[in-house]
């Protein structure tokens, strides 16, 4: 009898240990689908800064990108050798590689090489030019290839020298054959360049990553950075869609 009532009063214990255990546990974790936007209310002004960084990060390489890109193009339908190779060598390396790769050597090796501590606005300039270089060449290149080769002919027989055919007849009418793929290489840049937070530049993405450690949350952050994000890329699409209009009616 001494042994039955021993008995009971462990179990008694032990289904009070894990009352407290269990009611422990549902204080210490929130129940349901919770979302509150409004913490990171006063941050929205420190994220929204970002959007000038992304911005000039996406307009400087893509400028870059495109010019080089045409010279790139030029030399893969040149007839001399050495320029068809080393145009076509360039390409494959940057659209063989990561980008976050090619990010990462060009900031963390250029101090080693040659000595000079390299912001990360400008490591990420030179890496997403270079990198769009590359797949803007081909793009470039293709347009060049689709204008009718009766203009480059007449051209040459009327003496027109090759770079001012290629700067007055030949790339105006490449240029408005490729504008949509020029303007989706622009929005991959765009979103892309959200990488450049891996180096510490305070684009939009490093802001919502700073402000989700502040507040330890990190859906709210990261939703409306991109909802910042999925905004302007819609803005693009817009203006690219104007633009090829009015080309179009210019024909």
């Amino acid at each position: 009898m001494e042994l039955l009532s021993v008995s009971w009063t462990a179990e008694i214990l032990n289904t009070a240990r894990i009352q407290n255990t269990l009611s422990l546990l549902g204080q210490a974790t929130p129940s349901g689908f919770v979302l509150d936007f409004s913490k990171i209310v006063p941050n929205i002004p420190f994220i929204l800064q970002g959007v000038a960084v992304t911005l000039a990060f996406t307009l400087v390489s893509a400028l870059i990108g495109f010019t080089w890109g045409t010279i790139l193009s030029i030399f893969k339908i040149s007839p001399f050798k050495p320029l068809r190779w080393f145009a076509d060598f360039y390409t494959s390396v940057f659209r063989g590689t990561p980008l976050i790769l090619q990010l990462a050597i060009i900031y963390f090796s250029t101090p080693q090489l040659i000595g000079y501590s390299i912001p990360a606005f400008q490591a990420g300039v030179i890496t997403f030019s270079l990198n769009s270089a590359a797949y803007s060449s081909e793009t470039i290149r293709g347009g060049i290839m689709a204008v009718d080769k009766g203009q480059r002919e007449a051209a040459m027989a009327m003496g027109v020298a090759y770079p001012l055919m290629m700067w007055d007849i030949i790339l105006p009418q490449a240029f408005k054959n490729i504008l949509p793929a020029l303007v989706n290489e622009s929005i991959a840049l765009l979103k892309d360049s959200s990488l450049v937070s891996t180096v510490g530049a305070l684009d939009l993405m490093r802001r919502g990553q700073i402000v989700a450690a502040e507040k330890f949350i990190y859906f709210e952050p990261l939703i409306f950075v991109g909802f910042i994000y999925y905004v302007m890329v819609m803005g693009f699409t817009l203006l690219s869609r104007r633009l090829e209009k009015r080309m179009r009616k210019s024909d």
